[in-house]
């Protein structure tokens, strides 16, 4: 084998170099992409920083410090709920033995299923006045009105962070099991050989160790806060998010709404900075060959009863109660399933969440092939700044997208009056296809990252003899590495349709008129206290998600593929 070639295989550039070292046509595109899917956040930095009617002052003065108030508590304690409960699920199932805890191990996944609005509507409907909890305390205890007893107000910023934290702590849960499991079973053998008890363990041996997995699971959570819409407005909790809605809609102030993103956006980024500045300075390595794999304990009978119970608490509470809520409501009202507005609602998420996974996988797909062609430079480069996307909330993107949109239609439409035809209107903005793009960009990083490490699987010697054979660019990759990565490409199309059904703010913001998903059809009838119409539509969406965590827990649980993890590893690591 000549020096050259070595060095195509050995490089992260990939053997397809050999033939061209530049391909415009690739590169470009992969350029192009990128653009794209930094537009968005472009244009809320240039309209917050030339606003119509600058409002900062009036914010300033007024609502922004409650709504940076609101926002930084919400992101703090739901980030130290969600990583105790995340870290110590991880630990008890990675640590100790106890029947049925395979099956726990998959348990603790499904709250990914439920939207955490959903569990805000069903919470509320469980506790409140007329729900029955409350209503049986009062036929038990002989109470006749609210007067007779004292039970705590439901919708308070506290009751939020316990939703969003029974919602979101599994991306802790993943991340913390991972790090656990990897780190040598010997450090584990030789502190409990030096005599340190269960407790010690923990605290000076597995947290210490596993804290950078943590800290990135943690800041996931804190992310998916600020992003969070659906539940903060049930509960009424003013946060930045909610003051994106209150500024643009209700004042009609695009600047000011800019202003606000803008402000969200520097806080995602100030969390991603700062969660990266502290894994750096609490890295540990250990050695490659022979490690030892970690020696679970098995626990008694008493011992594995509390640990099951303890892993159970939050699956109960994160998915068992609001599907059994939802399904009461929806054995109830049978004749809900069959609204004509329930089939509407289907087909446009269908419609909407389809188109979207289609272009954003076919997207990454076309970036990462221009990428490996043109070398690695550049992937350093664009994979940051492409994945950049999926740290940005929902909201912020849509003031990011329909600006940019706005304007691109307002020439169009200029154009072809000149050139003497009628004012067609505005063609994308108000469309369906402004809702598809924000969720391409939303989720690109999802594609991206399934894509990338699929390309990174295939041997560098087959794209070669494909090239060798007669095989043209185009042709290697539809017939030699599409065939070859099915399963991953299919996975990234599942995972970006799931959050395109889940995602509620872009949707809220960039849907056009009496255009509903079922994800607003449940924000919209639960907002009116409709529990029951809203119960079918979100026992979809909650059937759809359980389709990705079954593919999740196949990824986290040893199979080979791409997915959250692969995301979450190249947006944070």
């Amino acid at each position: 084998m000549t020096d050259r070639n070595t060095h195509l295989i050995a490089g992260k550039a990939g053997p397809l170099a050999a033939r061209v070292a530049l391909p415009s046509g690739w590169s470009l595109g992969a350029l192009l992409i990128a653009g794209l899917v930094m537009l968005p956040i472009g244009a809320v930095i240039w309209t917050a920083f030339h606003p119509t009617e600058n409002i900062w002052p009036h914010l300033m003065a007024t609502t922004l410090p409650r709504y940076f108030e609101n926002t930084l508590i919400l992101a703090l304690f739901t980030g130290l709920l969600a990583g105790a409960i995340g870290t110590g699920a991880a630990w008890i199932v990675t640590m100790y033995r106890f029947p049925g805890h395979r099956l726990v191990e998959w348990l603790l996944l499904t709250p990914l299923a439920i939207p955490a609005y959903v569990g805000a509507y069903v919470l509320v409907d469980f506790l409140q006045y007329s729900g029955p909890v409350q209503s049986e305390l009062r036929l038990i205890f002989g109470w006749h009105s609210a007067r007779d007893y004292w039970f705590p107000d439901i919708r308070t910023r506290w009751a939020a962070v316990l939703v969003l934290a029974a919602a979101l702590y599994p991306y802790v849960y993943m991340l913390a099991r991972a790090a656990f499991r990897e780190r040598a079973g010997g450090s584990y053998e030789v502190a409990r050989a030096l005599g340190a008890g269960p407790v010690a363990l923990f605290w000076r041996v597995g947290l210490p160790l596993a804290r950078p997995g943590i800290a990135a699971g943690v800041a996931i959570v804190m992310m998916e806060t600020v992003n969070d819409f659906g539940v903060v407005d049930f509960f009424a909790v003013q946060t930045l998010t909610t003051g994106i809605f209150s500024v643009w809609l209700e004042a009609g102030n695009a600047g000011g709404a800019a202003q606000i993103a803008c402000l969200i956006l520097t806080l995602i980024l100030g969390l991603s900075l700062a969660e990266r500045t502290g894994r750096k300075k609490s890295r540990f390595y250990g050695a490659a060959r022979h490690r030892r794999p970690v020696v679970a304990q098995a626990l008694g009978r008493f011992g594995g009863i509390v640990a099951c119970g303890l892993c159970l608490i939050p699956f109960l509470f994160g998915f068992v109660l609001p599907v059994a809520v939802m399904l009461v409501h929806a054995l109830r009202s049978p004749e809900a399933w069959l609204s004509p507005a329930l089939f509407r609602a289907l087909g446009n998420t269908l419609m909407v969440g389809g188109a979207a996974a289609a272009l954003t996988v076919t997207a990454a797909v076309f970036m990462v092939y221009g990428v490996r062609l043109t070398g690695a430079r550049i992937a350093r480069f664009l994979f940051p700044f492409a994945a950049i996307g999926y740290a940005i909330p929902g909201a912020v993107l849509a003031v990011g997208i329909l600006i940019p949109l706005a304007g691109f239609d307002h020439r169009i439409a200029d154009l072809i009056v000149r050139m003497g035809g009628r004012d067609p209107g505005l063609l994308l903005t108000g469309t369906a296809a402004a809702l598809i793009l924000a969720f391409a960009v939303r989720f690109f990083a999802i594609a991206l990252g399934a894509i990338d490490s699929a390309f990174g699987r295939i041997a560098p010697s087959l794209p070669m003899a494909a090239r060798s054979l007669g095989k043209s660019l185009g042709g290697t990759l539809r017939h030699l590495y599409l065939p070859l990565m099915r399963g991953s490409v299919g996975t990234a199309l599942l995972l970006v349709f799931v959050d395109s059904v889940k995602e509620l703010p872009a949707t809220l913001l960039l849907r056009p008129f009496n255009f509903e998903t079922l994800a607003t059809r449940v924000h919209e009838k639960a907002s009116l206290e409709n529990i029951t119409d809203a119960a079918p539509a979100a026992l979809l969406i909650i059937a759809v998600g359980l389709g990705a965590v079954a593919l999740l827990a196949r990824t986290t649980f040893g199979r080979r593929g791409g997915g959250r993890r692969a995301t979450m590893a190249r947006t944070f690591g």
